[in-house]
């Protein structure tokens, strides 16, 4: 499994989620509201705070290149502060309500 983590501009939220529910085998996104600082031409910037939207989604490995070029593709705008994707490994999952491990079967992975 994959995590992805996508932080991208808040007005372009609505089109990258409307793009992400159209990923067949995708089973959710979770996202967030942020604020934070970053560098801009090469100097930190700690005064001025931009807020962004975090989307989070955990996929099956197979899924990934879609997730990401999806998020790329809809939250471009071609303009500096356009966001960052990560992407990581997941190790284990775990549902709550049954306490069972959350294994590659049921994510869609073979």
């Amino acid at each position: 499994m994959k995590e992805i983590k996508a932080y991208i501009r808040k007005e372009q939220l609505d089109p990258v989620i409307y793009a992400l529910a159209q990923v067949q085998g995708l089973s959710g996104v979770s996202v967030n509201t942020i604020t934070g600082f970053g560098r801009s031409r090469g100097i930190l910037r700690m005064v001025d705070f931009e807020t962004h939207a975090k989307i989070e989604v955990v996929c099956a490995d197979e899924l990934k290149d879609t997730v990401v070029g999806t998020i790329l593709d809809a939250a471009h705008t071609g303009k500096r502060g356009d966001g960052k994707v990560f992407v990581a490994e997941v190790a284990e999952a775990w549902r709550i309500e049954s306490k069972e491990e959350i294994s590659r079967a049921q994510t869609g992975e073979a």
